[in-house]
């Protein structure tokens, strides 16, 4: 199977959203040397949320319903349903204003980070992209999304 292109997929926006989101959750040390330490340009816990559940309103239906769209194939949909209700739990029980510190606290972190790198190793890999490299800025994403 050679690479896949992110932007092979009808919705790539919203995939490419939904893994920048992901990837930001699954990466321990982006969490401690980005998040924590107030690094600029790539946004809190709060947005990566945002464009998590954005326009595909993952937090009200399944990512089974994108299949075809954003997601590949029914793995990789019911991944990302396992990270998406995982996160949005803490997000619930944190709250939205919450410091980075409280979520990565929070007893349920561990495995919201575990969810989300198995959805986010799933869909880079799928795309023909290194699930390791470091998450993109938001500016690098604003970018890829307006190239067509």
């Amino acid at each position: 199977m050679g690479d896949m292109p992110l932007n092979d997929m009808p919705w790539w926006r919203w995939r490419a959203h939904v893994r920048s989101a992901l990837h930001m959750f699954s990466d321990p040390v982006f969490h401690q040397e980005t998040w924590l330490a107030g690094r600029e340009g790539y946004g809190d816990v709060t947005d990566a949320v945002y464009r998590l559940v954005e326009d595909t309103w993952l937090d009200n239906w399944s990512a089974e319903k994108y299949v075809g769209t954003i997601f590949r194939d029914s793995a990789e949909a019911a991944l990302v349903d396992v990270a998406v209700l995982r996160v949005l739990r803490i997000m619930h029980q944190v709250g939205a204003d919450a410091p980075v510190s409280a979520y990565l606290e929070h007893h349920g972190w561990p495995e919201a980070v575990r969810a989300a790198r198995d959805a986010h190793v799933r869909l880079a890999t799928n795309d023909g992209e290194d699930p390791d490299a470091p998450p993109r800025t938001l500016e690098v994403l604003r970018i890829m999304t307006r190239a067509a």
